[in-house]
């Protein structure tokens, strides 16, 4: 109990010292991720003319816009992710500005550093497309240029946007009913490209009008043949956005033939495509700078290779013509487009080389053979930008940008892979804790001479024991490494090469799956090193998997989906596929995550079954009152261990905490009301054991909630129009105990059975003692720290999404049992209580990410070390984050500030003063039995 004691005041002090300076960037890593990169809206650009290096500019496919620093790929800055994720970015020549069109927002941004400079909305419309214009007539006073924006999907037309400001300077209407497609621009005239469908069917056609760019007025329109071939904006190749590539391109649905349009004219040129392969997509790559010469690319993707063509435009003459082919290559490739002065070159990026083209001729200015890479084995790239350095006519460097089809986002200087970004992971939406290989045997081997006899058990430890002897070699070999490590202050984690079970359990994988459908495995004590990293779908072709759950068992992760008939099982170690047979066989359930009730909500009601999965008789159902829908449930953690079943009193009196494992809080709203309620139910008979109901909330708000031992917590965001309270974010807090008065166990007393289906009426119901604290910030998720025995004190993790934040409450701020109107007494004090204040400050101290921004965390998920006084944590979401946390300091391990060097030292000099002076004390005693007393 006095070790308790302890520990509950060191919980209080713990705010001073949550995170250490010299901890920060080792203990925890941070992935701030983009997304992926939309290929028609990333680009190499100076932020600014007299910049002398260039950013890599993008927006990712849910919406974020950001910049990237090409020389080591780091996060320049980033703006907050769209609604849809229908996103356009585009900068001018000479711009020290990017425009983003991301949903129905247009903004223009600092190209920097970041900052906004002005933001328009579009109200009941999106933004389809975004140009900049480059002539004369679209450069205001102080060299700011102006957009023109294609709005659709409510109102249908073109907004031409002062590059100053972001006010509107026009609107132009369409109301014929046309679906919106793009827009461009020429030094006279602005484009409106829209897709016209007949009465009859049969596809569409592409309608060109024409917008004087002065006041927005229809100046001309004509439709082109397309019928038959276009259908949706999907059977368009590409449409130009300027002089640079005045073209309109479409193929037939066999790939067979490919038209060209030079906008503007009514003319269309037909040419064949290649006829060796079946080619399945056809991509067109073409330059977007004002000076570039005309000439474009089409990329032809086969099943088993790539090609492609190079066309030049003659603007005079309106025509088309073929320049010179690029042969056709087995394996995966894309292209990339650049411009230096007016001359366009063409960068040919696959998975073993880079080249690069001229588009003037088909000559090969440079090859460089790429230099392999772990995080892009067995992949290829998808898209790419690139940036080429031409002299003499020959290509002297090259750097591309490409994203690969593993989802890294990867740039490749030359024939080296400078940086590579995970991007992929910025869709995780579950994760799951998952043991390493060594605790998985040892733990399967335990559970096998659990369940035998004590001599057949005695024999299978000793061969047990006596296979691990050939692990004693290689532990020899590693010792000094593992010695030098330790006495240098390297420790392994920033060495570690391989998954190994380490001596602090600080090495634990997680298995993260994301939307897109894939499933890797992360070390959080290397960093976050990805592990391995598959594709769900190579195990369930045709399936298209959208919202995986995870579940871990010992050996293998159990992945469900709706688009999948039978659950995945993964190997949690290597990544390979488990039949279903050998998950059941060889790998048992941990014994402390078998699932004893099982919850499922269903027409507005929250049933209970006994076993892991759902049956059609539930034992209990638990229905809300009239009014009231179930927005969220929470059941207490199946791993949840207990140090103390009592509360240590200062006059040594014990408050026994009520431990039911069967517990599960259960949150409902009223809308018309503004009120939100929580349940608290015993999942084991569904009987109701507490109920609160709180008044002028935003119900609109979500209200996470947590449970731990014996107490719970959840937060609510109150409602502004509320009469009796202002808006404000609150923190309840809730303990449980068997009795209000210390020393007694209730009605049930010391009993050795009891039952909760058949409880002894009222008493039965646990004490509540609740308090409710004010908060600055509204709070999205919550969770509990964890650890191997339950003898650290918990802390409680919230995440911040308006400070981007990650922040560990200690328990002792939150104990519902704080004195109310006075000073905690010297008894109170011992307990590590103090004054009950309505308002909890989060102290800088208690962020767990410091100086990172972590954005968009869906879900904190922890799990203990091999420490007794650590917990890991991992954050998911569009950001990933992962650190330890030390609630009660770390007091099993010795601090990065200890001395070993000194403390080797001190113990050498004092074994070399035992050997001298040994002899000396032998000699005297020896004398001394010789010496006459006198």
């Amino acid at each position: 109990m006095r070790v308790n004691a302890a520990l509950a005041l060191a919980a209080c002090l713990a705010p001073a010292a949550a995170i250490f300076e010299d901890d920060a960037y080792h203990i925890d890593f941070h992935y701030a991720l983009l997304g992926h990169p939309k290929h028609e809206a990333t680009f190499f650009q100076k932020p600014y003319a007299a910049s002398k290096a260039s950013l890599l500019y993008t927006v990712s496919e849910n919406g974020t816009v950001g910049a990237i620093n090409p020389k080591d790929g780091a996060l320049v800055w980033r703006s907050a992710p769209g609604a849809s994720g229908n996103g356009h970015l585009r900068a001018g020549e000479e711009q020290d500005t990017v425009i983003s069109a991301v949903d129905n927002r247009i903004a223009a941004w600092s190209a920097s550093d970041g900052r906004i400079v002005w933001e328009t909305n579009i109200d009941g419309a999106i933004a389809e497309d975004l140009e900049i214009l480059e002539q004369e007539d679209g450069i205001s006073n102080d060299n700011a240029k102006d957009a023109v924006v294609l709005v659709a999907h409510g109102i249908n037309g073109v907004k031409r946007l002062d590059g100053k400001t972001g006010r509107v300077k026009w609107t132009f209407e369409d109301t014929s009913g046309d679906t919106p497609f793009q827009v461009s621009s020429s030094p006279t005239t602005i484009y409106y490209i829209s897709l016209h469908s007949p009465l009859l069917g049969g596809g569409s056609k592409l309608r060109v009008t024409s917008l004087s760019p002065i006041t927005g007025k229809k100046l001309d329109s004509y439709t082109l043949s397309s019928e038959g071939e276009v259908y949706t904006k999907e059977n368009i190749l590409f449409a130009g956005a300027n002089t640079a590539a005045p073209i309109l391109a479409w193929t037939d649905k066999a790939h067979k033939v490919l038209k060209v349009n030079i906008i503007g004219t009514k003319g269309v040129s037909s040419f064949n495509t290649p006829t060796s392969e079946s080619i399945e997509s056809i991509v067109l790559h073409a330059p977007r700078k004002v000076n570039s010469l005309p000439h474009f690319l089409v990329e032809y993707q086969t099943a088993t290779g790539h090609s492609a063509e190079i066309y030049h435009v003659d603007l005079k003459k309106s025509t088309v013509s073929q320049a010179y082919k690029l042969p056709l290559l087995k394996g995966k490739g894309t292209f990339a487009t650049s411009t230096t002065d007016a001359n366009v070159y063409f960068t040919r990026i696959t998975s073993e080389e880079v080249s690069v083209v001229a588009s003037v001729s088909h000559g090969i200015l440079g090859k460089w053979p790429i230099k392999g890479s772990s995080a892009l084995a067995g992949a290829y790239p998808v898209h790419g930008v690139a940036e080429v350095v031409v002299k003499d006519n020959s290509a002297s460097a090259v750097r591309s940008a490409a994203l690969f089809s593993n989802g890294q986002w990867a740039l490749i200087r030359n024939n080296e892979i400078a940086w590579n970004r995970p991007e992929f992971l910025s869709g995780t939406i579950s994760a799951v804790w998952a043991q390493l290989p060594e605790e998985e045997s040892l733990a399967h081997q335990l559970e096998e001479e659990h369940h035998q006899d004590v001599i057949s058990a005695y024999i299978h430890r000793v061969q047990r024991h006596l296979r691990d002897l050939q692990y004693l070699p290689a532990w020899l070999q590693n010792l000094p490494n593992r010695v030098l490590g330790s006495v240098t202050g390297q420790s392994d984690s920033t060495t570690i090469e391989e998954i190994q079970h380490d001596t602090f359990g600080f090495h634990k994988l997680v298995i993260a799956a994301t939307e897109k459908g894939r499933l890797s495995a992360l070390d959080v004590g290397s960093q976050g090193k990805i592990v391995w990293s598959i594709d769900l779908h190579q195990f369930a072709p045709g399936s298209i998997i959208s919202s995986p759950s995870l579940k871990a068992f010992r050996g293998f992760v159990e992945v469900k989906d709706s688009s999948l008939t039978r659950p995945l099982f993964i190997n949690s170690t290597s990544g390979g596929q488990v039949s279903s047979q050998d998950a059941h066989d060889q790998w048992l359930p941990n014994s402390d995550q078998e699932t004893l009730v099982t919850y499922k909500l269903s027409e507005g009601k929250l049933q209970g079954f006994l076993g892991a999965e759902p049956t059609t008789q539930p034992v209990w159902a638990f229905t809300p009152p009239p009014g009231e829908k179930i927005v969220r449930y929470t059941a207490r953690p199946a791993k949840d261990p207990v140090a103390s079943i009592g509360k240590v009193l200062g006059d040594r009196r014990v408050l026994y905490k009520y431990l039911n494992p069967n517990l599960v809080l259960v949150t409902t709203v009223t809308e018309a009301g503004r009120r939100a309620s929580v349940y608290l139910l015993d999942s084991a008979s569904g009987q109701l054991l507490h109920t609160a109901l709180h008044s002028g909330v935003d119900v609109s708000r979500p209200i996470p909630s947590t449970f731990s031992e014996n107490w719970f917590t959840y937060s609510l965001t109150l409602d502004s129009t509320s009469s009796t309270a202002s808006r404000g974010y609150q923190l309840v807090v809730s303990e449980l105990f068997e009795s209000p008065l210390p020393d007694d166990r209730g009605p049930l007393g010391d009993s050795a059975n009891s039952s909760t289906v058949l409880p002894k009426g009222e008493a039965a119901k646990p004490h509540v003692v609740s308090q409710s604290f004010q908060i600055p910030e509204e709070i999205s998720h919550m969770t509990v720290t964890q650890t191997r025995q339950g003898i650290t004190s918990r802390e409680l993790i919230v995440t911040l999404p308006s400070s981007n934040s990650i922040v560990g409450i200690p328990r002792g701020v939150i104990d519902p049992r704080r004195p109310v109107g006075r000073d905690a007494t010297a008894q109170e004090q011992s307990e590590g209580l103090v004054r009950y204040a309505p308002m909890i400050l989060f102290d800088p101290k208690w962020h767990l990410n410091h100086k990172y921004e972590v954005a968009g965390i869906k879900d904190v998920i922890t799990s203990e070390s091999g420490l007794e006084s650590t917990s890991l944590v991992f954050a998911y979401g569009k950001d990933i984050f992962g650190t330890r946390v030390a609630p009660s300091f770390a007091f099993d391990v010795l601090g990065k500030g200890f001395n070993k060097v000194q403390m080797l030292l001190t113990v050498a000099a004092l074994f070399v003063g035992v050997l001298f002076v040994a002899p000396l004390v032998r000699r005297k005693q020896i004398n001394s039995l010789w010496t006459v007393p006198q």
